[in-house]
C-alpha cells in the first residue's frame, strides 16, 4: 500500500481480481463450466443450514423463494410492511431477455454486446455474458408463474426495445412490468413461507452485519414497530438491499430506499466497487419546487412512440407547443444520433437534454429561473397507431403522468428532465457474487457487477432475477458445501461488539440535542451531490464537494434532531441512521469520481470530452473497477484496482449516430 496520500485523499492498495470466473475457457462456456465445477449440497445437509437475506425485491425475494424451495432454512428481511412493497415494484418499462422473439438478429452475444459497449466498457465481461445467457430463461420462469406479459395478436409474447439498442428485445406488462414480477417471485417467496423453510420479518431493517472469525454470519436488526434491537444468526448472509440513489436526497427511489445495508457491511470490510456511476434517467418529470421529496419516473418504453424535442428558438418556449410548427422543433437527439434517434442510452440522452436547457430551450414552468424540460411527444403516435393502440401500450403511464401534473398527455406533450435513478456501483463481488467477506453474499443493485457506468434500459429487472432465479442458487452451493457450520452463541464477542454499537449509534443519535431536522441535512447533502457530482463533475467541484460533505458530517453529528425514543415507532430516528451514513457514502462517491480523470457512461468529467461533446474515455489509465477499502470515520480510503480485460468485445469510443 503507498504511504503518501493521493490528491491528499487516498491510499492505493494491492490490486484485487475475480478468481472465480473460469477464464481459461470461451465466454460461452464459463457459467457452464462454474456450474459444474462448483460444489453440491445434499437434500438432507440443506436442512441443516440456514441463511439470512436482507431485501425482498425481485432480487431478493426470488433468491428466498428458490433457497428456500431448495430445502435451506430462510429469514428473510425488509422493512416494508410486506415484500410487495419493495422498490422493484416502481419499475415500469420491461425486462430483456435475447429471445429473438422478433426474428430480428438478436442473440445471446448481441444482448452481451450491447449491455458491455452500453456500459461504456467498465464491465466484466464474464459476468455481462452469464446475463444475457440466463436471461432467456427468466422470461420462461415467469411465464410459469403467471406474470401477464403482453402479447401479440397471434398469442406470443410481445416485445418492445429499450434503448442503447436495434432489436426488440424487451419483454413488458404495460407499464406495470416490475409490479407483475414482483408479485410472481412474491408469490413464490410466500409458498416458502407456507412450506416452513422461509421466514418472514416485515418491518425490520438491518443496521449492522455480523463477522465472526472473518466470516458473516448474521444481522443485527431493528424491529420498527417495537424499537426493538434483535441478533440473528445463520451460516450465510446474502444482501438484496437494491441501491443508494437517494443520497441525492431528490430521486426516483422510494422514500425508504437507503444504504445502510450495504454501508454497514463496507464498513465491517467489504470493498465498495464504483460508488461514483450513478445513473441519471432521461424521463422523469421535471422538478416542480423546493418542496418536493421525490421524484417520479416516466418509463423509458414511452420513448419507443413518444418524439422528444425543444423549439428550435429560445424566444419560443413561452408557447403552447402545440403551437410551435414542425419546422421550428429541434427533435435533437433524431438529429445528433440518427441510427439509434430517442433509444441512445440513458447517459446520453440525459446529458444532451441538459445541453439543451442549458442553451436557454428548455420548456415548463421556471424553477430558481430556469427552464428544466424537454417534450415527449405522442401527437405522431397516436395519429400513426390511434388513440386506443397508444393507450392499450401506456395508458396508466399516461394516467399517473395526468394526476400529477393536471395536463393530458393525449393532448400536450409531456415534458421531462433527467433526474437520478439507479446506482451502478455497489458491494465488490467475485464471479459467485461473493463479497471479499467470506459468506456475505450480495445480489441485484447491491452489488457493482453487470452494468458498467451505465445502465441499459430494462436490464435492472434483469439482473435482479438472475441473480436471485439462476446465479446465487448456483454458486452459493459451493461456499455452503463446507458446512453446517459451527455454531455461534449470542454471547459470541463479535455478536455482542456489533449489538453494542448499534445500541451505542442509536443513543447518540437520539442525544445529539441540536437544532436542525435529519430532513434539512439530507437536503443538503442532496444538493451539494447534485450540483458537484450529478450530470457533470470536474475536479474543482469534486474537491469542493469533499470539502462541504465532511463539514456537513462534523455538523450533523454536532447538530441534529432526532425527535422521539429507541423502543418505539420512531421514524425520525430510522431516517437519521440513513442519513448518517448516506453522508458518508457521499464523500467516498465524490473521492471516485474525483479520482477517475475520465468520461465514462453516467461518470461526466467536464475535463475530458470530445470535441463534440461526448464522454471521453482513457482506456489506458482506467480500464478497471475501483474497489474502495475502509479504513475509519474520518480516515483515507484505500483504492483496490481490479483490471477489466476484454478478449471478446473491442474497447471503442462509443457512437449511436
Amino acid at each position: 500500500m503507498t504511504d503518501q496520500l493521493i490528491d491528499g485523499l487516498y491510499r492505493e492498495g494491492a490490486p484485487i481480481a475475480d478468481t472465480k470466473a473460469p477464464t481459461t475457457v470461451p465466454v460461452e462456456r464459463r457459467w457452464r463450466e462454474r456450474q459444474f465445477g462448483a460444489r453440491l449440497v445434499n437434500p438432507a445437509n440443506r436442512r441443516k443450514i440456514s441463511a439470512i437475506i436482507v431485501g425482498t425485491g425481485l432480487a431478493g425475494a426470488s433468491a428466498g423463494a428458490t433457497l428456500g424451495e431448495a430445502g435451506y432454512q430462510v429469514k428473510s428481511f425488509c422493512y416494508q410492511d410486506s415484500p410487495r412493497r419493495a422498490h422493484s415494484i416502481a419499475a415500469q418499462g420491461g425486462i430483456n431477455a435475447a429471445k429473438n422473439y422478433r426474428n430480428d438478429n438478436d442473440s445471446t452475444f448481441r444482448l452481451f454486446y450491447d449491455t458491455v459497449k452500453g456500459g461504456d466498457f467498465r464491465a466484466r465481461e464474464s459476468n455481462v455474458y452469464r446475463l444475457a445467457e440466463v436471461s432467456a430463461n427468466i422470461i420462461d420462469q415467469c411465464v410459469a408463474q403467471g406474470v401477464p406479459f403482453a402479447r401479440e395478436y397471434g398469442g406470443l409474447l410481445d416485445n418492445r426495445s429499450f434503448g442503447g439498442v436495434q432489436v426488440s428485445r424487451t419483454f413488458y406488462a404495460r407499464g406495470q412490468t416490475g409490479q407483475q414480477l414482483l408479485i410472481g417471485a412474491y408469490q413464490a417467496l410466500e409458498r416458502q413461507v407456507a412450506a416452513g423453510t422461509v421466514q418472514m420479518y416485515t418491518r425490520h431493517e438491518m443496521l449492522e452485519l455480523v463477522v465472526v472469525d472473518g466470516r458473516a454470519r448474521g444481522v443485527i436488526v431493528r424491529d420498527m414497530v417495537t424499537g426493538e434491537i434483535e441478533t440473528h444468526l445463520a451460516d450465510v448472509v446474502v444482501l438484496a438491499t437494491g441501491g443508494y440513489g437517494n443520497v441525492f436526497y431528490l430521486s426516483t427511489n422510494a422514500m425508504g430506499s437507503n444504504t445502510t445495508a450495504i454501508w454497514r457491511a463496507h464498513r465491517k470490510g467489504a470493498l465498495f466497487g464504483n460508488p461514483c456511476y450513478t445513473q441519471i434517467h432521461p424521463t422523469c418529470i421535471p422538478v416542480s419546487g423546493d418542496y418536493q421529496s421525490k421524484l417520479t419516473l416516466m418509463s423509458e418504453s414511452l420513448r419507443n412512440d413518444g418524439r422528444i424535442w425543444v423549439p428550435k428558438r429560445a424566444e419560443d418556449c413561452d408557447k403552447d407547443p402545440r403551437d410551435i410548427p414542425e419546422e421550428d422543433r429541434d427533435y435533437y437527439l433524431e438529429r445528433i444520433y440518427p441510427a439509434f434517434g430517442n433509444l441512445v442510452p440513458r447517459d446520453i440522452a440525459s446529458r444532451q437534454a441538459k445541453n439543451v436547457c442549458d442553451d436557454g430551450r428548455g420548456v415548463g414552468p421556471a424553477v430558481d429561473g430556469v427552464r428544466r424540460g424537454v417534450y415527449l411527444d405522442f401527437a405522431e403516435a397516436i395519429g400513426r397507431m390511434g388513440r386506443k393502440a397508444v393507450e392499450s401500450k401506456y395508458g396508466n403511464l399516461f394516467d399517473m403522468y395526468q394526476r400529477i401534473t393536471g395536463e393530458n398527455p393525449y393532448e400536450v406533450p409531456m415534458r421531462i428532465y433527467p433526474a437520478v435513478h439507479y446506482t451502478m456501483g455497489g458491494l465488490w463481488v467475485d464471479y459467485d457474487l461473493q463479497s471479499n467477506i467470506p459468506g456475505l453474499f450480495v445480489t441485484g443493485e447491491a452489488n457493482f457487477s453487470d452494468h458498467g457506468a451505465n445502465r441499459l434500459g430494462a436490464s435492472a429487472l434483469m439482473q435482479g432475477l438472475a441473480d436471485g432465479y439462476f446465479v446465487l442458487p448456483n454458486t452459493i452451493n459451493d461456499y455452503l458445501a463446507d458446512g453446517p457450520f459451527e455454531k455461534v452463541a449470542e454471547d459470541h464477542p463479535a455478536v455482542v461488539e456489533a449489538r453494542a454499537s448499534v445500541e451505542d449509534r442509536i443513543s447518540r443519535l437520539l442525544n445529539a440535542g441540536g437544532t436542525r431536522s435529519v430532513d434539512s441535512f439530507h437536503k443538503e447533502l442532496g444538493h451539494i451531490m447534485w450540483e458537484y457530482c450529478g450530470m457533470e463533475r470536474t475536479a474543482e467541484g469534486l474537491q469542493t464537494a469533499i470539502e462541504k460533505i465532511r463539514a456537513l458530517r462534523e455538523e450533523y453529528w454536532r447538530d441534529v434532531r432526532v425527535l422521539g425514543a429507541a423502543d418505539d415507532f420512531n421514524q425520525s430516528l430510522e431516517k437519521a441512521s440513513r442519513v448518517a451514513d448516506f453522508i458518508e457514502l457521499g464523500e467516498l462517491m465524490c473521492i471516485d469520481a474525483l479520482h477517475r480523470r475520465e468520461s465514462c457512461g453516467g461518470h461526466f468529467r467536464a475535463e475530458s470530452q470530445t470535441e463534440d461533446g461526448e464522454a471521453l474515455r482513457h482506456d489506458d489509465e482506467f480500464a478497471y473497477v475501483a474497489a474502495w477499502e475502509w479504513t475509519g470515520t474520518g480516515e483515507a480510503p484505500v483504492l483496490h484496482k481490479e483490471d477489466l480485460v476484454y478478449e471478446y468485445v473491442e474497447m471503442k469510443q462509443r457512437s449511436y449516430k
